[in-house]
């Protein structure tokens, strides 16, 4: 029996012992009266607020219940800018579910500005300070990968001078990260519909950064959403880059909502995913197309439904 296992028999077993001090309609409560949980095949990983409906404002609570319905990752962006003490209890948490801890982002500089392209001193000195800081928020949580998003092209530089420049920055944020074992994962946008100007779009361009970088410290984050836009062909650059590969985000395109929602075949790329042996975390980067607890347990059932592949082949 897992811990997960363990922890819901043992809740239910003292049942009448729980609702003595828990109110009806609690988050403690809603976690026992939920459906049994899930066996997935890959690490679907929830951020804070996709369950609040149905466990409360606490990420402590929601992560009980992504723990409840079976998924085994949890990630969010702005971990950063929680206090140390929130940051410590998200991590405890974790640990208490056997949970594994995705991406936060690991910098305050928008994705809005040149910053990491044009070479310039200081924003790479801000940069660099800050990947300092996030090496103690991925101890206080557990957390391997963080991401990086390089940001906007700069006009007045050809793209070999910013790629050399970003280049020349993530080796020294590598520099940093390698000793610890913490990875960067460098996130490609899409420049059509939501990130215009992006400097870094396409797969193959990260794939060559991380190449030049040379170092486990910086890898590539693969968003399936903006990559469905940007280039598509999802499966084939998801196999040749998969040696830099170090992290996987989902989205269905239209919509940026749960899988089901638009046109991207999920089942098949789980499948994939699972067939070549990726064992990595696959964030939820996503909104839903529903509202209040419908909407969320529509999110649960859609990857309980893309999940579903055969793996008797594999």
């Amino acid at each position: 029996m897992d811990r997960r296992h363990f922890l819901r028999a043992s809740a239910l077993a003292g049942g009448s012992l729980l609702s003595a001090a828990t109110a009806p309609g609690t988050a403690a409560s809603s976690l026992l009266s939920s459906e049994a949980e899930h066996d997935f095949h890959l690490h679907y990983a929830p951020s804070p607020g996709q369950f609040d409906a149905h466990a409360g404002p606490d990420p402590v609570d929601q992560i009980a219940f992504m723990a409840e319905q079976g998924f085994t990752a949890f990630e969010d962006n702005g971990m950063r800018n929680r206090s140390v003490q929130e940051q410590t209890r998200i991590g405890e948490a974790l640990r208490e579910h056997d949970m594994r801890m995705g991406v936060f982002v690991a910098h305050s500089i928008s994705w809005k500005d040149p910053s990491l392209t044009t070479g310039e001193p200081e924003p790479r000195q801000r940069f660099l300070d800050e990947i300092r800081s996030s090496v103690e928020v991925a101890r206080r949580v557990d957390a391997t990968w963080m991401t990086v998003v390089p940001g906007a092209r700069d006009p007045r530089l050809d793209d070999g001078f910013e790629t050399a420049n970003l280049v020349e920055t993530l080796r020294k944020a590598a520099d940093i990260l390698e000793p610890r074992n913490l990875v960067m994962v460098l996130e490609p946008l899409n420049n059509r519909r939501d990130h215009p100007r992006q400097f870094l779009t396409h797969t193959a361009q990260a794939y060559q950064i991380c190449r030049a970088v040379d170092s486990p410290a910086c890898k590539i984050l693969y968003d399936v959403y903006h990559q469905q836009i940007t280039e598509g062909n999802l499966i084939p650059n998801f196999d040749a880059a998969r040696d830099e590969i170090g992290y996987v985000q989902v989205g269905d395109n239209p919509g940026r909502n749960e899988p089901t929602t638009g046109e991207i075949n999920f089942q098949n790329v789980f499948k994939h995913l699972h067939e070549t042996g990726y064992d990595g975390i696959v964030g939820m980067e996503h909104g839903m197309s529903g509202e209040g607890k419908a909407g969320e347990q529509a999110v649960i059932d859609a990857y309980v439904s893309v999940d579903s592949f055969d793996t008797s082949g594999s």
